[in-house]
């Protein structure tokens, strides 16, 4: 690295249009609002005794999910997976862990309908989808992860039509600076 110096790479025009550009945050906005309210549908059609007490739904989901058929193959293709969800079972943890799922499938859904921290809902989101996935329920979590990713990605303007409007504004962002002097000594001094 001697000699080198830093070089910022562009983004291409159409990933600054669809990614930074607050006129895409319309479409962003249909995007998160179809995402939340599948959210919000799967945490409330979840909430009854067999998620909430005990989590015998999810431990049955989880059983099934680790049988080896004789003929054909298992749901989870992957050993270490199917290892981490026997674990799971063997610890009792769909008791407490049912619950996490339909609450944190509910808090998912609200967050992004309203556009509050669009990128962390959409994270956790993206979490969830990939996790069904492995354990071998593809259904629509395909697509739900795959907007899921898309929304991470336009985060900055995602919530833009929504809470993050006001949130990113109070809270600032990692890379901005909260004192303003600290901003200036950022900028190039004439010469």
């Amino acid at each position: 690295m001697l000699g080198r110096t830093t070089r910022m790479i562009e983004d291409p025009p159409i990933a600054k249009f669809l990614f930074s550009d607050t006129r895409m945050s319309w479409l962003w906005l249909v995007v998160r609002v179809y995402l939340g309210w599948q959210w919000i549908e799967a945490g409330w059609h979840k909430m009854t005794p067999a998620w909430l007490d005990g989590g015998a739904a999810l431990k049955g989901f989880w059983t099934g999910a680790i049988a080896i058929p004789a003929e054909g193959r298992p749901a989870i293709a992957f050993d270490w997976y199917r290892d981490f969800i026997a674990f799971l079972l063997q610890t009792e943890s769909y008791v407490w862990f049912a619950k996490l799922i339909v609450y944190g499938e509910i808090l998912i859904g609200v967050g992004l309908v309203l556009g509050a921290f669009v990128g962390i809902s959409a994270f956790f989101g993206a979490l969830l989808n990939w996790n069904f996935i492995m354990a071998g329920a593809a259904s629509t979590n395909g697509l739900l992860f795959v907007l899921a990713i898309l929304l991470m990605m336009a985060w900055k303007v995602a919530g833009y039509i929504g809470l993050d409007y006001f949130l990113l504004s109070f809270l600032g962002t990692p890379w901005k600076s909260s004192t303003p002097d600290s901003a200036n000594q950022m900028k190039p001094q004439p010469v």
